[in-house]
């Protein structure tokens, strides 16, 4: 709901409401963002003026959109540049429209339109001549509120845009903390928590795409502020490439700024031209960490996946990816080995990964010759496809659409399509380039090879990769002058890609990945359902990055594997259930030669995927609670997924968690975990016939068995009596 006046838009949502208002000198201020408030509140703006001297208040007010070079001396959102060589802009109030619906963003991913979903557009507009539409899009059922900026140049000369944020937000004089997801290859999206400092704290991306250090997306909130209590704000990007997110302290108050990275961003608008900022979503809980991830992930679940995959009572495939089972170093005689053995373990889907393309056995060449190796494959896709068919499996195969191999058909016939800067020495990183996907001809020229692949035979599944960063990025097409242009039209290639095979293939599952998980964010789950979570499957190493993926993005999303003992990437060893419990709560899959299981393991296999079938409606669209987080060395945890009525919930304990050890339960003789979203007055059964009352689970907990050996955990299934 959003309710107007002349000078006051106060945006409501079933939880939270969001307000502006216009103050006298015409500036838009921000003024509050929290609980939900009556629906006809005035103004909150704060009535005394923060300085006797007027010239003083743009760096004292908590504005809307801030502006540059006009004593506003924060970090600022935008930074034009004008055709007289000024960088300066101070905005001020022109009008605001209110709409039913959702415009779509031009070639950009956003949270879908539909029903119960209003928009604020308020325009602003600077001496200068440029005009800026803030787009608030409001999804009142889910407690979501989306953001964008359109940047309009309304003079009669060319201006050059420098920084064009998509958010940026205001917080009065508060002691805030920030949450951020870092991390590295196999090791992404470890949470850190850390107070704001005066100043500027910042965490982005100048790769190309979001990378391993640091996720697009973070958090604020109170020190106090834990899982199930206090106040959290929730922000994230919905963009797949170079972003920057600041956080900036001073006497003010704090500022959050969220948008694309202004390192080589220039965007020329002539006259009349306009530039869209990708969107930025955020939500408000004051019943903390736990309840903010929730709505995200509902709303991420009913709003932002591919409509053929937002409905999580619909089965989902068990796949098994071919990648450590094998390596480089197959035949068709290998995998239809390795595809006969997953049948027994009742898989749905047999993945070939990397390595099935004209040439391929190591990574030194082939990336761009989407055509099958004869020597491994004698009959081609269509015929491995129909043997893997025969079987009882449906077929899925990885592709790297972004990446081109010195040695290769494709380079050596166009060689300009690959990014390189003349007069440089071409950068090879994992022995490739980059394909320039700035240039549509260079888009349609992969699409027509991978349309063909899919049209050859009827794979259901599609492993999108892309391995490196982008470096020398350079197009042989664009002119001196908007060179700065091509990061970000690189990406909306990207898009486009995505769009043509998702709206040509609606059935086909796609799942996105970048060297693991270096390309997890909102953008790309507009278009795929799924994201490798990392290619780090070690159970240990997943409690930590699924817990802080968590944080924003639900479970059904997280690529995650059941893979073999020593982890091929830590050596670590835990127990089955350790590994399942942390498999079954992503997309579950497996990753590992079941040639070498006995029918015993087998059948043990089995009983998991049974499993997952039976409760996975639950397992996609539960509501998240995590009760014991990990440590940073992932030695223990416990999360549960309840039915949003609690008719029903799966709970998992890992490690120590299960044998007590975690906080203070380690002072307990006979430890328990207690429990949440559960009916208190009713009944539950779980699966050994035991019944507890619901009031029981969620005082005193669920008696913990204990465990020994490494990473012991237990599953329980409660269903409501």
């Amino acid at each position: 709901m959003i309710v107007c006046t002349e000078t006051v838009f106060t945006l409501h949502t079933t939880h939270t409401s969001y307000q502006l208002a216009v103050a006298p000198n015409g500036m838009v201020l921000h003024t509050y963002y929290g609980t939900r408030l009556p629906e006809d509140v005035p103004s909150l703006a704060d009535a005394r003026m923060p300085h006797s001297d007027p010239g003083c208040w743009p760096d004292l007010l908590p504005q809307e959109l801030s502006g540059c070079g006009t004593a506003d001396n924060r970090t600022p959102a935008v930074i034009p540049e004008y055709a007289d060589g000024t960088e300066a802009a101070a905005f001020v109030f022109d009008h605001a429209v209110v709409t039913p619906g959702k415009p779509q963003l031009p070639g950009l991913p956003m949270f879908r339109t539909g029903e119960g979903v209003e928009t604020l557009s308020v325009f602003l507009k600077d001496a200068g001549g440029l005009v800026v539409e803030l787009r608030y899009s409001v999804y009142e059922a889910e407690d979501l509120i989306t953001r964008t900026a359109v940047y309009t140049n309304a003079g009669t000369q060319s201006l050059t845009l420098h920084k064009a944020a998509s958010l940026s937000v205001d917080f009065a004089p508060d002691a805030l903390e920030l949450i951020t997801l870092n991390g590295t290859w196999a090791a992404e999206r470890t949470l850190e928590r850390a107070a704001l400092r005066c100043g500027i704290q910042s965490i982005g991306s100048m790769r190309g795409v979001p990378g391993h250090a640091h996720n697009p997306a973070v958090a604020l909130c109170h020190a106090d502020t834990n899982e199930t209590t206090g106040d959290a704000w929730g922000f994230a990007f919905v963009y797949s490439g170079n972003y920057l997110i600041e956080a900036e302290r001073c006497d003010a108050g704090e500022r959050l700024v969220m948008g694309i990275h202004p390192y080589h961003f220039h965007w020329t608008l002539a006259p009349g031209e306009s530039f869209t900022a990708p969107e930025a979503a955020m939500v408000y809980s004051d019943k903390g960490l736990g309840e903010m991830s929730r709505r995200f992930h509902t709303a991420i679940r009913t709003r932002l996946l591919p409509p053929h995959w937002q409905d999580m009572a619909a089965p989902r495939p068990v796949l098994i990816n071919s990648w450590e089972a094998c390596y480089f170093d197959f035949d068709e005689e290998k995998l239809l080995a390795l595809a006969q053995a997953s049948k027994k373990a009742d898989i749905d889907l047999f993945v070939l990964d990397d390595g099935w393309f004209k040439g391929r056995n190591d990574t030194s060449s082939s990336l761009g010759d989407w055509a099958a190796d004869t020597r491994k494959l004698p009959q081609g896709l269509p015929g491995l496809c129909k043997k893997i068919n025969l079987l009882g499996l449906d077929m899925g195969l990885w592709v790297e659409p972004e990446a081109i191999s010195p040695d290769s058909d494709l380079y050596r016939a166009h060689p300009d399509w690959a990014f390189g800067i003349p007069g440089r020495e071409p950068l090879e990183i994992r022995q490739q380039y980059t394909l320039d996907f700035s240039r549509p001809e260079v888009v349609a020229g992969i699409w027509q090879q991978l349309d063909a692949v899919l049209q050859s035979c009827p794979l259901k599944y599609l492993k999108w990769d892309m391995n490196r960063s982008l470096a020398q990025v350079y197009s042989a097409v664009l002119p001196a002058k908007r060179q700065g242009e091509v990061y970000h039209r690189y990406v909306l290639g990207v898009y486009e890609l995505q769009r043509r095979l998702t709206e040509k293939y609606p059935h086909l599952l796609l799942e996105n990945c970048a060297g693991g998980g270096a390309r997890f964010d909102c953008g790309m789950l507009y278009y795929s359902p799924q994201i490798w979570c990392s290619d780090n499957t070690d159970a240990r190493s997943r409690l930590v990055i699924q817990y802080g993926t968590s944080l924003f993005y639900p479970g059904c999303v997280m690529g995650a594997h059941f893979s073999t003992v020593p982890n091929h990437c830590t050596g670590h060893i835990s127990t089955v259930e350790a590994r399942m419990a942390a498999a079954l709560t992503g997309t579950f899959g497996f990753e590992l030669d079941l040639t070498k299981y006995t029918e015993e393991e087998l059948a043990q296999l089995r009983s998991f995927v049974a499993w997952y079938r039976a409760h996975g409606a639950l397992l996609r669209g539960g509501e998240l609670h995590r009760l014991v987080n990990p440590d940073a060395n992932g030695l223990g945890a416990a999360w549960m997924l309840s039915a949003k009525d609690g008719s029903e919930a799966a709970v998992f304990a890992v490690g120590d968690a299960l044998t007590g050890s975690h906080g203070t339960a380690s002072l307990n003789a006979r430890p328990r975990l207690v429990l949440a979203g559960l009916d208190p007055a009713a009944q539950y059964r779980d699966e050994e016939n035991n019944t507890y009352t619901g009031a029981q689970l969620l005082t005193t907990g669920l008696e913990l068995p204990g465990g020994y050996g490494q990473m012991p955990a237990k599953i329980w299934y409660l269903k409501k009596v």
